[in-house]
């Protein structure tokens, strides 16, 4: 069993393993391992191989696959840069990559369910998505039957695809509105006492299956990059990034200089751009009608909490780019064409994040760089693959749950949700 405490940034002492706030203040927790070697197990597979530093006590059976790192020689290429290395997240069997639901969430899935699992108190898991992380838990959950409720925006539902069969013990829940108001709803359902929210960017379980990306990346690289590009949503993933890089620093073998965090979103739905930059804020915090990615977008992203966004940059010396719908349209085309794989719209922002930055003089030619792909091969998958919808159960308005106090749940919706569980034998 892997050894680890679990840490607030605030006030520094040690929280339960399994929680996600600390009573002082409102800092993030930090998961400290008692590995501080970067071993992988031999014994065990993909996600799992890193296993000494994420927070569970046993592999999730039936899930984790990783990431696959290589070299690039066409985008490369066309940039002009020597040392550009690809965090590949998706479906690409030819490069080794095999995860079915084509999206880097698949590293956060099975360390969550698995510590759900773990606190062996029959709460029912709720995650709010925005369509690629309900996959990733659907595909998760599934794998063991554990009970799950989805709650996603309308535009989300479409993305609720997976290839194998989803288990009967899974609801989801469409609320009208946008990704925050599904958040929102989320977070009081997960007040009542039978359901447990997944935690969001608070979840170390999530943060440190995402850093699986900068761990997997420095083992290939054999040396911490000097610069790492993400397109985010929440921020967490570049989080995630800070926070393997310093467990890497204090190995010892791959260098001491933190990675500069390149963060990328899609302007003018770019939260964190506008927090970043001191530019002007959206109008009413939505996001506009025809963006080439409504993904990376949370009203709500944990930027000036302690070990949150704001400090992740300041410590790497980073940057937040505000990509247009062109420039990421463009980014798109160009990596598909010298890579040879489809990609999902946000790892494009990813792409043209990196251009600017190569045009800039930001990054030079014989800079090492690690680009996450966080999805990409989907039209291969679709292809190969069998995939299953999920159909939603549960059409709700945003007020439906007017707020996180029990004497306000809605009954009938509550009945209808455990009428939708109990078909796959979960009990009310």
């Amino acid at each position: 069993m892997g050894e680890y405490l679990v840490r607030c940034l605030g006030c520094e002492r040690v929280q339960p393993p399994h929680a996600h706030t600390c009573q002082n203040d409102d800092s993030l927790l930090r998961t400290e391992y008692v590995t501080k070697r970067l071993n992988l197990r031999d014994d065990l597979s993909g996600l799992w191989k890193f296993y000494d530093w994420l927070p569970v006590k046993e592999p999730l059976r039936g899930s984790g696959e990783k990431p696959v790192t290589y070299r690039s020689e066409g985008l490369a290429r066309e940039l002009g840069l020597k040392n550009l290395y690809i965090s590949f997240s998706g479906y690409w069997p030819e490069r080794g990559a095999r995860m079915t639901t084509c999206s880097f969430k698949d590293l956060e899935a099975p360390p969550t369910v698995e510590r759900i699992i773990e606190r062996n108190d029959d709460q029912i898991l709720v995650v709010a998505s925005a369509g690629n992380t309900a996959r990733a838990f659907a595909q998760a959950a599934s794998a063991t039957d554990q009970p799950l409720i989805l709650v996603v925006p309308p535009t989300g539902l479409d993305r609720l695809w997976i290839a194998e069969r989803p288990s009967d013990n899974i609801c989801v829940i469409s609320v009208k509105g946008d990704y925050t108001d599904a958040i929102d709803f989320a977070a009081r359902l997960s007040a009542h006492p039978r359901f447990v929210g997944e935690g969001g960017a608070r979840n170390v379980a999530r943060r440190d299956g995402m850093g699986v990306v900068m761990l997997d990346g420095v083992l290939s690289m054999k040396a911490l990059p000097r610069h790492y590009f993400q397109a985010v949503g929440s921020g967490t993933g570049g989080i995630a990034a800070w926070e393997a890089s310093l467990r890497l620093i204090e190995d010892g073998r791959f260098g001491n200089r933190l990675p500069e965090l390149h963060l990328a979103q899609n302007s003018p739905c770019a939260p964190i751009y506008a927090a970043w930059t001191g530019s002007t804020k959206m109008e009413e915090g939505r996001c506009p009608a025809g963006m080439f990615d409504d993904v990376l977008f949370n009203r709500k992203p944990p930027y000036a909490v302690k070990g949150g966004v704001k400090d992740a940059l300041e410590e790497t010396r980073g940057e937040v780019y505000g990509i247009s719908n062109q420039e990421a349209k463009e980014a798109q085309k160009l990596f598909e064409e010298d890579e040879e794989i489809d990609i999902l719209p946000a790892a494009a922002v990813a792409v043209a994040a990196l251009q600017k930055a190569v045009r800039s003089g930001t990054v030079e030619k014989n800079d090492l760089v690690l680009l996450n792909i966080t999805g990409g091969g989907i039209s291969r998958a679709k292809e190969e693959l069998e995939m299953f919808m999920l159909n939603c159960d549960i059409e709700a308005e945003p007020s439906a749950l007017s707020s996180a106090s029990l004497s306000s749940y809605d009954d009938d919706l509550l009945a209808e949700i455990f009428e939708v569980l109990g078909r796959g034998g979960a009990e009310s």
